[in-house]
């Protein structure tokens, strides 16, 4: 079932209004299986007409908003009659709680106001409690001249407090009933790929499962493989991805790797410590963001200067001087005076070159080195990256790869 939006507004065009109608029905829809085929935002008035006639023939559900109310550009009820051929005809309940909704408010009823209680014929109304504009839902019907179809048309208040309610007590069941049983979906997210080695790894077993639909997305350090299918698919589809990837998949709840490394440090009791240079505190805000931080994240710090690593860390400064302050030998000292200067059982320790200047031949624009430690685990782990990207993305990217090692390490406790 193709389903469109339609928003119109002209507040939505000009800035002053932010459009979260596309957002917020795209994850309402999507546990009935329905996805959004097609967006678009107009301004208020005769538009109106141009936009619905574009989906006579290709769409089989449209969604409008805005438009219903007593104003002179609130056309979309009168152009969807005309366009269907249908006459306007005065709706007496509407009328009634138009009326009463103005009394309580020690307003006469005007002829603007009742104009919302005009309704096209075999229309059925959507009632609207928290405002006078009544919804209209518009069974699909000969579109005059045409030789087609219109679409389940559902006409639909503009503000937010009105149109929640309404899609969730009325429209949703409707459209339930029309699609019958969902589908769903599942984001399988995975640390530290790219978007075609994954591709290559999977799309041919996915598709030969008999799955709809596959998407990929691409993130800094992530890639999130989204897939729509029944639950049989979806629990072969996980079971696919953790034994194709069983190092760098960590979650199919939609949650962030930070959330997965808190949970994981929680179940297992353990603390971490985090010690930055080049992401200058990101792997800490990320870690005291997720809700229970405060069990498993014992302190942090920020070390950027060669001087605060050495009287912060105990990195000697004759180890810098030899090695370099972005260096194997340095992220493995700052991991390990990290873990010494807290009472975390893990220490993680960052250092970079961010650019966009400051690279070498040697150690070019976008080097990390990432250090794990841990109390009885031996020698600190310390992994090389290069992020060839702007600055902000390569924190991110450095941060992630740090929180995946750590994950690593935990996975290995369980």
């Amino acid at each position: 079932m193709r389903l469109e939006l339609i928003n119109t507004g002209t507040e939505l065009l000009l800035g002053s209004t932010v459009n979260t109608h596309l957002s917020w029905l795209g994850q309402e829809l999507l546990p009935l299986g329905l996805r959004i085929a097609r967006q678009v935002c107009i301004p208020d008035g005769d538009v109106i007409r141009e936009a619905l006639r574009e989906t006579a023939g290709r769409a089989d559900v449209v969604l409008v908003t805005g438009g219903l109310g007593p104003t002179s550009d609130d056309i979309t009820r009168e152009v969807t009659a005309e366009w269907l051929g249908l006459p306007l005809e005065e709706d007496a309940g509407v009328k009634a709680w138009i009326t009463a909704y103005m009394a309580e408010r020690g307003r006469p009823l005007s002829e603007a106001a009742r104009r919302q209680a005009m309704v096209p014929r075999g229309a059925e109304v959507l009632a609207n409690p928290a405002g006078t504009a009544p919804g209209l839902y518009v069974p699909p019907m000969a579109v005059p001249g045409t030789g087609m179809k219109s679409p389940h048309l559902f006409l639909l208040p503009g503000p937010p407090r009105e149109l929640k309610p309404m899609v969730r007590d009325q429209v949703l069941p409707r459209l339930a009933a029309m699609v019958g049983p969902a589908l769903g979906m599942r984001n399988f997210h995975l640390a530290g790929l790219g978007e075609t080695q994954v591709a290559e790894a999977v799309e041919e077993t996915l598709t030969a499962m008999g799955i709809p639909e596959i998407g990929y997305c691409a993130r800094a350090g992530e890639v999130i493989v989204r897939v729509f299918g029944t639950p049989e698919q979806l629990a072969a589809a996980e079971t696919l991805m953790a034994g194709t990837f069983p190092a760098q998949f960590f979650s199919s709840k939609d949650e962030e790797l930070e959330e997965v490394v808190v949970k994981l440090m929680a179940k297992l009791g353990v603390w971490v410590s985090v010690a930055e240079s080049c992401t200058g505190g990101l792997v800490a805000h990320r870690l005291t963001n997720v809700p229970g931080a405060s069990a498993v994240v014992d302190r942090t710090f920020v070390t950027y200067a060669n001087r605060a690593k050495s009287e912060v860390l105990g990195v000697p400064e004759e180890l810098i001087a030899a090695h370099g302050a972005v260096s194997r030998e340095t992220a493995a000292a700052m991991a390990v005076g990290c873990l010494a200067a807290s009472g975390a059982d893990h220490a993680l320790a960052l250092t970079g070159i961010a650019g966009p200047g400051g690279g070498t031949e040697a150690k070019p624009v976008g080097t990390v080195f990432v250090a794990l430690a841990s109390k009885g685990g031996g020698e600190p782990v310390v992994v090389q990256h290069l992020f060839r990207v702007e600055r902000e993305t390569f924190k991110r990217m450095a941060s992630q790869a740090a929180l995946d090692l750590l994950r690593r390490r935990l996975i290995r406790m369980i």
